[in-house]
C-alpha cells in the first residue's frame, strides 16, 4: 500500500480548513392526515375547485414569466386584482404567492444549471488542450485516450457552449422555463409504454398535479385560516370561489366536507395553534394511484435557543460519515477519544421515491436513538456538496464512480437529519469535509483495528469528523516508547485535554535510572533490575532508591 504523504509535507499544499458550525434547525413544520369518509359530492366539489384554481394559477404563472425582471409591486397588485374577480381575495393572495415562489425557484435552478455548464466546458477545454493519452493527476484529469474520443468531445464542447449561450441569454432577459405539473410528468406523455401507463391514466395524474388547493394562513383570523378552515374537532370547510358559489352547503359561501381530521403526529401542537388563531397553511391533494385525498398542515416554527459550540462539546459528539449505502458512526468523548464500538446503519436507496425516503427516515431514526443513548448533545456530519462532481466531463469514463457520488443522498439526508434531530433535542454540527477520509484512514484505521474488530475506512472517517467537530486535530498522539524493564509505557496513548500544557511534549527522563540504582544497591552484574526487592526506598538516602511517582500512571 502506498504511504500517504505526511500532513506537513510542503510538496502538497493543503487548502484552508473551515471552522465547524452549528447548522440551523428546521424553519417550519408540516403534518399530514388522510381525508376519510368523503362523499361523491365532496370529491366532485374538490375536483371543481382544484381545476378552477389550477387554471387561474397557470394563467398567473404565464403572466409572471412574461413580466420577467420588470416585476414590481404594481404588477403584483394588478395580477391579484384580476384573480380576485374570479375567486376571492384570499384565494388570489395564495395563488400570487405560490407563483412568485415558483418563479424564484426556477430562477435559482437556472443559475445552478448555468454553473454546471460552465464546469463542464472548463473541463472539456482542459482535456482537449492536453496531448492524447496523457495521464491525469489526482487534482486534474488528463487527456482523452484516443483521437476518436477527442473528436466527439470537441463536438460536445460546441453543444455545451450553445446551451450555455442560450441559458445565459434567458437569464439576462429574466426568462425562465416552468412547467406546472412537472417537466418529468410532461415528458412521460411521449413515453407511455416505458412508464407502463395508458393515456387515460397519464391524463388523470397530469390534471391532479396541476390542481391548486392551497391556502396560506393568517394570524388573528378564525382558526388561523379563512380559506381552508379546520376546526379543533377536525371539521374541514372550504371557501368556494365566486363561480362555484352554488355548491355551498354552509353559511358565507363555504362547503363543509364530511371527513374529519385528527393529525396523529403533532396533533396537540396543531390544536394549540388553531385554538390561539395562529396562522396555519393547508394543502389538499389527491393521490391518483391510491385514490386517496390528503390534507397537509404547515406552520412556521419558532426559533430554537442557540447553544454555543463549546457547550455542545462537553458531552462529546457522534461523528457520522455518509455513504451511498450506509452511515458509519462512532461516539467520541470531549477529548476526541473513540468510545465503545462503531455503528454501521445500512439503507437501500433503490426503488421508488417513497421507498428511498422511508429508508432514509429509518436510518436517521436508528442513528438518533443511538446518539441519545450515549448522552451526547450533538451529531457531527460533513458539509458535503457534490453539485460539481457528478458530470461525466469531470470524471470521464468513470461511470460507476459518478453513479456512486450521485447515489449519496447528501441534500435529502441533511434536510431529514436537521428536522428529525430537532425533535430529539440533538444539534447538528457541520464540518469541512476536506481530507477526513484520507487522514482518518491514515491516523485511525490501523490503531482502532483489533483482533475482534476490523475498522473500515468509513468508520475511521467518522472519527476524523468527530474530532474536527470537537476542535481537535485529526492526527493521533505520537506513539508511546518501547516498553522497558523500568517503564511500562502507554501513557501517551491517553488523550489529554486541549488546554493541558505540555500534552505534546516528550516524557522527561527519570533522574535515577535502574542501572544506577543497581550499582548503589550492590546488585551483581548478572542480576536483572526487576529482581530487586519489592521494598521501595528513597533514592536520595543511603537505603536505596525510589521510583518517581510520575511513572505510576494508569
Amino acid at each position: 500500500m502506498k504511504r500517504l504523504p505526511p500532513v506537513s509535507d510542503p510538496r502538497k499544499p493543503l487548502r484552508q480548513i473551515a471552522r465547524p458550525f452549528v447548522a440551523d434547525g428546521p424553519s417550519g413544520v408540516s403534518v399530514r392526515d388522510r381525508l376519510k369518509g368523503l362523499t361523491p359530492q365532496d370529491e366532485k366539489v374538490l375536483r371543481l375547485v382544484g381545476a378552477h384554481m389550477g387554471s387561474l394559477a397557470s394563467r398567473d404563472l404565464k403572466t409572471r414569466c412574461s413580466d420577467g425582471l420588470d416585476h414590481s409591486t404594481d404588477t403584483w397588485a394588478a395580477r391579484k386584482r384580476g384573480l380576485t374577480a374570479v375567486s376571492s381575495s384570499r384565494w388570489a393572495g395564495s395563488v400570487a404567492s405560490a407563483t412568485h415562489d415558483q418563479w424564484g425557484l426556477s430562477r435559482r435552478a437556472q443559475f445552478a444549471h448555468l454553473q454546471s455548464l460552465d464546469a463542464g466546458i472548463r473541463t472539456i477545454r482542459h482535456r482537449l488542450s492536453l496531448p492524447v493519452g496523457e495521464k491525469g493527476s489526482k487534482k486534474a484529469p488528463g487527456g482523452y485516450r484516443s483521437r476518436h474520443e477527442w473528436f466527439h468531445k470537441s463536438r460536445r464542447l460546441n453543444i455545451l457552449e450553445a446551451r450555455r449561450a442560450q441559458v445565459a441569454a434567458d437569464r439576462e432577459t429574466g426568462r425562465v422555463r416552468v412547467v406546472r405539473g412537472g417537466r418529468k410528468r410532461a415528458n412521460t406523455r411521449h413515453n407511455l409504454d416505458a412508464a407502463h401507463l395508458t393515456l387515460h391514466q397519464w391524463r388523470q395524474r397530469w390534471e391532479a398535479s396541476r390542481w391548486f388547493l392551497t391556502a396560506d394562513g393568517e394570524s388573528g383570523k378564525r382558526f388561523g385560516n379563512e380559506t381552508i378552515r379546520v376546526t379543533p374537532d377536525g371539521e374541514v370547510s372550504i371557501k368556494l370561489p365566486a363561480p362555484l358559489a352554488q355548491f355551498a352547503n354552509a353559511s358565507n359561501g363555504r362547503y363543509a366536507l364530511a371527513a374529519r381530521l385528527s393529525f396523529p403526529h403533532r396533533g396537540q401542537e396543531w390544536a394549540d395553534r388553531v385554538w390561539a388563531n395562529r396562522a396555519v397553511a393547508y394543502r389538499i391533494h389527491l393521490d391518483v394511484e391510491r385514490n386517496r385525498w390528503y390534507l397537509d398542515a404547515s406552520w412556521t416554527r419558532k426559533d430554537l435557543p442557540v447553544v454555543p459550540l463549546d457547550a455542545l462539546r462537553t458531552d462529546g459528539v457522534v461523528g457520522v460519515d455518509m455513504n451511498a449505502d450506509h452511515l458509519a458512526a462512532w461516539h467520541l468523548d470531549q477529548y476526541g477519544n473513540p468510545v465503545g464500538e462503531p455503528r454501521r446503519i445500512d439503507y437501500d436507496l433503490t426503488g421508488s421515491a417513497g421507498h428511498r425516503d422511508a429508508q432514509l427516515r429509518h436510518a436517521i431514526t436508528r442513528l438518533l436513538h443511538w446518539a441519545s443513548s450515549t448522552g451526547v448533545q450533538a451529531v457531527a456530519v460533513e458539509d458535503l456538496d457534490f453539485t460539481d462532481s457528478k458530470t461525466r466531463e469531470k470524471h470521464g469514463r468513470k461511470k460507476r464512480f459518478r453513479q456512486l457520488i450521485s447515489g449519496i443522498p447528501t441534500g435529502k439526508l441533511q434536510a431529514r437529519l436537521l428536522s428529525m434531530a430537532a425533535e430529539q433535542n440533538i444539534v447538528v454540527i457541520a464540518v469541512d469535509p476536506a481530507y477526513t477520509s484520507m487522514w482518518g484512514a491514515q491516523h485511525w484505521q490501523k490503531p482502532l483495528t483489533t483482533k475482534t474488530r476490523a475498522t473500515s475506512r468509513h468508520q475511521a472517517a467518522a472519527v476524523a469528523i468527530g474530532r474536527r467537530a470537537l476542535g481537535h486535530p485529526i492526527r493521533r498522539r505520537t506513539a508511546p516508547p518501547r516498553q522497558h524493564q523500568s517503564d511500562a509505557g502507554g501513557h501517551r496513548t491517553t488523550q489529554a485535554g486541549p488546554d493541558d500544557r505540555g500534552r505534546e511534549e516528550t516524557r522527561r527522563p527519570v533522574t535515577e535510572r535502574a542501572h544506577d540504582a543497581r550499582r548503589r544497591t550492590g546488585i551483581t552484574q548478572g542480576t536483572r533490575a526487576t529482581s530487586a526487592p519489592k521494598t521501595v526506598r528513597d533514592a536520595r538516602s543511603d537505603q536505596g532508591w525510589v521510583q518517581d511517582s510520575l511513572l505510576l500512571t494508569e
